[in-house]
């Protein structure tokens, strides 16, 4: 297995929460229905909202095309495992690009999330 790419993302908790109460669609375009789900049950959802705005940032990142080259936010998902492990599962177009991109069917991403108030850091690791 080989490092394809490294990508990392810092994000503002409170400029999320400030375009995700001016916005309605930019919620919906930008997470999924179970990332809603899961951040709006959160005593600070917006923080759950902010470490994985930045995951899907570092993740595109890693791929080495930025977030407008065939990836869909919204289908770029933070699950995480029963120990609580962050890791993203990719699906729909977005991950037709990122085959189309990696020359790969396999592939794995390792996810690092952290937040220090306001800020939620991300970093992905792109392996091949």
């Amino acid at each position: 297995m080989n490092i394809y790419g490294l990508g990392s993302d810092i994000a503002n908790e409170n400029r999320l929460k400030s375009i995700l109460k001016k916005n309605k669609h930019f919620k919906k375009r930008i997470f999924s229905k179970a990332e809603i789900i899961l951040c709006e049950k959160k005593v600070n959802s917006y923080s759950c909202f902010a470490k994985r705005f930045a995951a899907k940032e570092a993740f595109a990142k890693s791929l080495g095309t930025g977030i407008s080259k065939g990836l869909n936010f919204n289908e770029i998902e933070v699950k995480n495992n029963s120990l609580g492990r962050p890791y993203l599962k990719i699906k729909g177009n977005s991950l037709k690009t990122v085959h189309k991109i990696i020359k790969k069917k396999k592939f794995k991403v390792s996810l690092s999330l952290s937040d220090d108030k306001p800020f939620a850091i991300a970093v992905a690791i792109l392996i091949i």
